[in-house]
């Protein structure tokens, strides 16, 4: 099992930085990537940013450039760096983790936090 806490969340002029974390707890052992998705009202839950076992990071092609995803070197905690926010990255964010190895995962998810870009 592994527990995940978001934090960081909040309101910011457009323009603006936000870092979000995610604490992790639980069995860190098996983590095979931990990501952060983002869900809008009326849209789907998005992958935005991920972070493998191998160190090797992925981003989506809205958030390229501007945010930036890193981890600690214990597997505790997930952070999102978040630079030069825009309004259409209004979103609830989730933390996810992906547990275990060769095909067989499970995914963990956090509770959500709210990011509001706004002037």
């Amino acid at each position: 099992q592994v527990h995940l806490v978001e934090s960081g969340g909040g309101l910011v002029q457009p323009g603006g930085s936000l870092r979000l974390s995610c604490a992790i707890s639980g069995d860190v052992a098996r983590i095979y990537a931990m990501g952060w998705y983002r869900q809008a009202p009326g849209n789907t839950r998005d992958l935005i940013a991920i972070i493998f076992d191998n160190g090797r990071t992925n981003y989506a092609d809205s958030v390229k450039g501007r945010f930036a995803i890193s981890r600690d070197n214990a597997w505790n905690t997930v952070y999102l760096q978040m630079n030069t926010l825009k309004p259409e990255d209004t979103a609830v964010y989730y933390c996810n983790v992906r547990v275990g190895e060769d095909g067989n995962y499970v995914d963990y998810w956090g509770q959500g936090t709210q990011v509001t870009v706004s002037s």
